[in-house]
């Protein structure tokens, strides 16, 4: 009994060595590294109004005000199915993490055993046969290492730095859901108000040539300008086709980013039709360092946690590796007897382990954990530097986007315009219909011209809300 409760008192103590050994690691302190990108951006938008939140802080409930785009988008955040995959990637790297983290401390297992001999009589010291029994109950651990040079915790730190990486590559998975939804959503209202234009064309150059044809019928046109407008009716047909195949196209686009059937109630009619998209103007002399909340850089940054890490488990791999196995119970010959008093069994196993020779493997495994971590610290700074850029454009578009949309507004009007005078020219014999044919053409053209600009002025303020990083509070 004395020995059983000094060996006891032995384990209790490693258990606390090992305990308050845990609390440090052999891993470099870790540092930031310093971004390499300028500390603002230049060409920034003009400033927001007092007190507005800064794009990169709204939740994108607050930047999408649609009601019907925010009900696409919750449909999308509930149904879509490289969201669903992104969640389970989280809770996998979550359990990995608590396996790793279960090896801090010891596993303890119950186990029983019966064992029956027969000994034939030419080996038993009496010339009989022998049979003999063994009965067993125990509980104990098994080979659990001590974690002096923090090793285990090491490992345990890389797995609890990948699982916030994970994290990370979730909320940016987001993020980009929500940015892909709103851009299908508008090129979806751009397709229909491109469709409709096509339509209101076609039926407009159908009736010219209708007026045309009974014109020349008469005699008061050539064959040539009919055979141009049927020209023109036929590719404002397939114009009409082309367009109404795109929007069927758009539609499904959307219901797959949704992950569900969408209703047209949900849908909008023309680029008219899309409510607001508005995010809050970006401040003069916004820092920089709002990248560092980006899900992408802060994966990037997580990841290079893992690595320097990895370098305490690699740098504690050339220490000594203490393990400990310990069992008690009780043991007997005969199963009645197994728990009478007297009938205690215990056994305490300690080992440890050097590396002496290992042809430099170790040497080897600590160089490529630290060029792992070098490796990490290049990933990271060219994240910085990719969104550094990636906002640097979204600025620059923004800052000639309402320029450019009321050039093409100052086109459609003086395209309209011209139309319309060569139209009233037309109708009093003055120029022929191929006169009015080409400014209808040009109006054509330049109402096109105008919905596609139109389009990425919208489009961009949905760019800036992914690039900044999106909604976090």
């Amino acid at each position: 009994m004395t020995n059983l409760t000094t060996s006891l008192r032995g384990l209790g103590l490693a258990l606390s060595a090992s305990l308050l050994a845990a609390c440090t690691t052999l891993a470099p302190d870790y540092q930031r590294p310093a971004s390499p990108v300028p500390a603002t951006w230049t060409g920034e938008a003009p400033a927001s109004a007092s007190g507005a939140p800064q794009p990169g802080e709204q939740p994108w409930r607050e930047i999408f005000l649609d009601p019907r785009l925010r009900q696409v988008i919750d449909l999308a955040l509930a149904n879509n199915r490289d969201l669903r995959v992104a969640a389970l990637n989280i809770e996998t790297a979550r359990a990995r993490y608590r396996i790793q983290r279960a090896d801090l401390l010891p596993s303890v297992d119950g186990g029983a055993s019966s064992t029956l001999r027969r000994v034939p009589g030419d080996l038993s010291g009496s010339g009989e046969p022998v049979i003999s029994s063994q009965h067993a109950v125990s509980v104990g651990i098994t080979a659990w290492e001590l974690d002096l040079f923090g090793r285990v915790r090491s490992l345990k730190d890389q797995a609890l730095q990948t699982y916030f990486a994970t994290e990370e590559a979730g909320r940016a998975a987001q993020v980009s859901l929500v940015a892909e939804v709103a851009n299908a959503w508008l090129s979806l209202a751009a397709d229909r108000s491109l469709l409709a234009l096509a339509q209101r064309t076609l039926a407009a150059q159908q009736q010219t040539l209708e007026i045309t044809q009974r014109s020349f019928e008469l005699g008061a046109t050539s064959q040539l300008e009919v055979s141009q407008l049927q020209t023109t009716v036929a590719r404002a047909r397939a114009d009409v086709a082309s367009q109404t195949a795109q929007v069927a196209k758009d539609r499904n686009a959307l219901e797959l980013l949704a992950g569900a059937p969408i209703t047209e109630a949900l849908l909008p009619a023309s680029l008219d039709d899309t409510g607001s998209t508005q995010l809050a103007g970006v401040p003069a002399g916004l820092s920089s360092e709002l990248l560092t909340r980006r899900p992408d850089v802060m994966q990037a940054e997580r990841s290079l946690q893992a690595a320097n890490a990895n370098i305490g488990a690699a740098r504690a791999a050339f220490f000594p590796t203490i393990s400990l196995t310990a069992s008690a119970g009780t043991s007997s010959a005969s199963l009645d007897r197994l728990f009478e008093a007297g009938q205690r069994s215990w056994s305490f196993v300690p080992s440890i382990s050097l590396p002496i020779f290992n042809a430099g493997a170790l040497a080897a495994s600590l160089d490529v954990a630290e060029l792992q971590r070098d490796i990490g610290v290049a990933t990271y700074e060219q994240a910085i530097q990719s969104a550094f850029r990636e906002v640097a454009d979204s600025l620059a578009d923004r800052a000639t986007i309402a320029e450019r949309v009321a050039a093409g507004e100052s086109l459609v009007a003086a395209a309209r315009q011209g139309f319309e005078l060569s139209e009233a020219r037309t109708r009093n014999g003055v120029d022929s219909y191929l006169t009015q044919l080409d400014a209808q053409r040009t109006l054509y053209s330049a109402e096109q011209e105008l919905i596609a600009t139109r389009l990425a002025e919208a489009s961009s303020r949905v760019t800036l809300y992914k690039v900044l990083g999106g909604g976090w509070q």
